[in-house]
């Protein structure tokens, strides 16, 4: 949460598209904070890309392309399942297009995600993005649940929300989190 993922995928797209490069630019349809298909930074930058069912057969939808594809970039990766991973590395091998994929590894229950999961076994190469916990300096590497100012730890693993449902935390604020000393 918090680290930038959807701003620098848009700014890998614009970057390929600066060179006249095709890019193929889609998201998980299960985040519909904004409106399904859309990439959308907490900055204001948006863009539309193709929605990511769970039906979604991402080898075909690439492979049916009928111009040059660059790359292919997945935003909210960690709603993916196991079958679109499959399929992304598909597209990697067979039709040796890139495939750059960015998403949260855990979810709050510091469980990983599917998707996660195995992009954690199939990814080529894993990049972390670093971001600070919303208490203090340390680095972020949970995501911390709230309702109504107390933490929750146990429940669906996906609730669509943004900071006012989610922090990303340190292990420490993760487990006694000063939720008292946030501002409503």
């Amino acid at each position: 949460m918090n680290s930038g993922k959807s701003i620098e995928i848009l700014k890998v797209a614009h970057n390929y598209e600066e060179q006249h490069k095709t890019v193929v630019i889609m998201t998980s349809a299960v985040d519909d904070r904004e409106q399904v298909g859309w990439i959308t930074s907490r900055i204001g930058l948006k863009r539309k890309a193709l929605p990511i069912y769970a039906e979604t057969d991402l080898h075909k939808v690439v492979s049916r392309i009928d111009h040059k594809i660059a790359c292919v970039l997945i935003d909210e990766a960690q709603f993916l399942l196991k079958h679109h991973i499959l399929e992304l590395a598909r597209i990697v091998d067979e039709l040796r297009i890139p495939v750059m994929t960015f998403g949260l590894k855990n979810d709050f229950r510091n469980e990983l995600f599917e998707g996660s999961k195995y992009l954690l076994l199939y990814a080529d190469k894993i990049e972390e993005m670093k971001t600070i916990c919303w208490f203090c300096n340390k680095k972020a590497i949970m995501n911390l649940r709230v309702n109504n100012g107390k933490p929750i730890y146990s429940g669906e693993q996906i609730l669509i929300g943004g900071n006012e449902s989610y922090y990303p935390v340190c292990r420490r604020h993760y487990l006694a989190p000063p939720l008292g000393s946030l501002k409503s």
